[in-house]
């Protein structure tokens, strides 16, 4: 898919992924496995920057009670049980694949506005990669309340960050409008379903697509913009 050029800002000497995800999200979790194996096999992979943006699966959770997975897809979507359940074992094969250990039967649904509030706490101290990571295998594997203040505070420390000053972060909802401001970007560029991946501010590859797919909308962004000609030329022009 091609977007508009010049959609998001970009380091010019940097191939800038920006990606909309949800913590609640299996497509999230697998598409980030992908778009990294996908890194290993590019060249250029040490002048790619990756940034994470919120998106909300379900936007009528509420983050004080949660719920069995399993029930709420049962109650929301009417899906009878046994095809959930056959659904969550497919995924779950498919996560095996990548290296990822799903647990659906554990899984607590919740609201998780405030887990992205953690997400953007995380990139501005360089952990965002790494928290964003840690989400996903806190609700997947090991089936914790994300939106639990105290839990949050917990996977930030085991990521490197100061506990006592996330903690405070969220509870000060510093991060909120950050928050919302990526949703409102998401929907102003018609963006309905995670993972979405725009790649220099102009290609996008929606969903959790094969490696090769990834690789090759690396290649075409990296020849576009930072590996051009002119981006070459500039770069040559500017070097000290």
């Amino acid at each position: 898919m091609l977007l508009m050029a010049g959609a998001f800002g970009r380091a010019a000497d940097k191939l800038v992924i920006d990606v909309w995800s949800d913590v609640m999200c299996p497509f999230c979790y697998m598409g980030d496995a992908l778009l990294e194996q996908a890194l290993e096999q590019f060249p250029h992979s040490d002048r790619v920057e990756v940034r994470y943006h919120s998106f909300l699966l379900m936007p009528q959770l509420t983050e004080d009670a949660p719920v069995d997975l399993m029930d709420l897809l049962v109650a929301e979507k009417g899906f009878p049980r046994e095809q959930a359940a056959a659904m969550h074992e497919q995924i779950s094969e498919r996560g095996r694949q990548l290296g990822l250990d799903y647990r659906f039967e554990q899984a607590q649904a919740v609201g998780t506005r405030t887990a992205h509030q953690l997400s953007h706490f995380a990139a501005g101290h360089g952990k965002q990669h790494e928290m964003v990571q840690r989400l996903f295998k806190a609700y997947f594997t090991d089936g914790l309340n994300v939106a639990d203040h105290q839990v949050l505070g917990d996977l930030a420390a085991e990521v490197g960050l100061d506990r006592d000053a996330a903690l405070a972060a969220l509870a000060s909802e510093e991060f909120a409008g950050a928050v919302e401001a990526d949703i409102q970007q998401a929907r102003q560029y018609g963006i309905q379903g995670v993972p979405f991946f725009v790649f220099a501010g102009k290609y996008a590859v929606s969903g959790a697509q094969p490696v090769e797919s990834f690789v090759r909308t690396l290649e075409t962004s990296w020849n576009e913009t930072v590996g051009s000609p002119a981006a070459a030329a500039t770069g040559a022009g500017t070097a000290r």
